[in-house]
């Protein structure tokens, strides 16, 4: 039998990878195609799914949130069956086989697993690491309680419901919400999913006319695990759906967990129903780390590194101190830092020096010296182009306010490590879009235009080093 299901997998006609990227081009433009798509590796192919791999998990994550339902489309129109696609991480090219093997396994354990998605859906792909569990979270003073908390619920459903983790950008809220749902979905049906994304669903399912599909997936879970529910935001006909599966999953005794980078009580533009639904079950605070959990993470870290790179990697103590001590907002970019450093060290065949180390780290460096905000970053720029906060801030579209708003969000940008749809809030809730063509478009000018290039640089030395100086 196991020689015709793979006669029958040979028979299949192959789609051929160089027609679809050529139409990817064409569909997303030659910048994000060379920037992005063309990032992208054919793997394998299988009957309803593709494999494909890139170099990191910031180009995978990127993609994913970015251009999946559209290369899916794309895919689709050569290959009917098609409802998935998976995404490996695949960092040099020796270990090619091996990342076939291992992603050949792990879609053999998907299909098996317990962990439910929409069917046909474009968003349908797995968003549980194998990698982020309890074994590997490192923790400390700041993330202890959570850690318990989510241990808890992984050994005893519906002892704390809902379980509602909220804490900064990079703090392992992620991280734990994937490891309840590795405990949990050998016995359980677990689903997890983004808010942004079950937004996306909920609208699909009504210009689809299947509301009852949408109710019957999501209200027949057993573990509900959803990440960043600030971005449920607006939107009344959908919260009101998720007021109702909310209610429905904790009358049927279901587990439900839910991330956000705030307390409920903060949430804008969500229903105040939802937010004391949120604020009766077991709510936990996950704190910026302090320095002996930021040591800890570096020692681990390293060690990690040293079994991938045993030839490359020997940072010394007094970076793993140095960069315990500088970088204390976020443990993202805590091992993103790590990670540069190594990246040096192999392709310059040698350690940094500490100096070095500061070279090759002073945006991260600066950012954490100079506690950049946003609002220092729209004060400095209205002063310097001689208009109001105001007048920033406001919908008019006059040439002479456009330039400042497009300078001060591309700072925002450049300057923070604020996400797109945040730094929008701040410039009087604009769209994630707008802000990205702001950056665009001062990236473009800045390329052109020398006088705006020096202005901009010279805005950017006043928001980090020089405070009291006119610019």
């Amino acid at each position: 039998m196991k020689n015709n299901l793979q006669n029958n997998k040979s028979l299949e006609k192959k789609i051929d990878w160089q027609i679809i990227k050529k139409e990817m081009r064409e569909k997303f433009g030659n910048d994000i195609y060379e920037s992005w798509i063309k990032k992208i590796e054919l793997v394998d192919e299988f009957h309803n799914y593709i494999l494909f791999s890139v170099s990191t998990r910031f180009i995978r994550d990127w993609i994913v949130s970015r251009y999946l339902d559209h290369i899916l489309q794309i895919i689709k129109e050569y290959k009917k069956d098609l409802v998935r696609i998976e995404f490996i991480i695949k960092n040099n090219n020796d270990s090619e086989n091996k990342a076939s093997n291992t992603a050949n396994k792990k879609l053999n354990e998907i299909n098996n697993d317990n962990v439910s998605f929409i069917k046909d859906s474009y968003l349908q792909y797995n968003r549980i690491d194998p990698n982020k569990n309890f074994e590997n979270f490192i923790t400390g003073e700041s993330n202890k309680l959570a850690f318990e908390a989510s241990r808890k619920v992984s050994n005893d459903i519906a002892h704390y419901n809902p379980l509602y983790l909220y804490g900064g950008v990079g703090l392992g809220k992620t991280h734990l919400l994937n490891a309840i749902g590795l405990e949990l979905k050998e016995k359980n049906k677990v689903m997890f999913i983004s808010a942004e994304r079950f937004m996306y669903q909920f609208v699909k399912s009504i210009k689809s006319n299947e509301m009852v599909k949408f109710k019957e997936y999501f209200r027949n879970t057993d573990i509900l695990l959803i990440d960043d529910i600030q971005f449920m935001n607006g939107k009344e006909a959908m919260q009101e759906e998720f007021f109702h599966t909310f209610n429905a999953l904790l009358d049927k005794n279901s587990q439900i967990i839910i991330s956000s980078d705030r307390p409920p009580n903060k949430l804008s533009r969500i229903q105040e129903r939802i937010k004391s639904r949120f604020s009766g079950g077991l709510v936990v605070d996950i704190q910026n780390p302090d320095y002996e959990l930021r040591y800890k993470i570096i020692k681990s870290k390293t060690e990690e590194l040293k079994l991938s790179y045993s030839n490359h990697v020997n940072i010394s103590e007094e970076i793993q101190k140095f960069l315990s001590t500088e970088i204390k907002t976020s443990i993202r970019e805590l091992v993103g830092a790590l990670n540069r450093i190594v990246s040096f060290t192999r392709i310059y065949n040698k350690v940094p020096s500490l100096p070095e180390v500061k070279v090759i780290l002073k945006d991260l460096l600066n950012l954490t010296e100079n506690k950049v905000d946003i609002d220092r970053i729209q004060t400095i720029v209205c002063k310097y182009y001689k208009i109001s906060k105001n007048e920033m801030l406001s919908p008019r579209r006059s040439r002479y306010l456009v330039r400042p708003r497009q300078t001060a969000i591309y700072l925002a940008k450049m300057l923070t490590s604020k996400s797109l749809p945040e730094i929008g809030r701040l410039f009087s809730n604009r769209d994630h879009t707008t802000v990205i063509h702001s950056v665009k478009t001062i990236e473009r000018l800045r390329r052109e235009d020398n006088e705006l290039n020096i202005n901009i640089d010279s805005l950017k030395n006043k928001i980090l080093y020089n405070q009291d100086n006119e610019v």
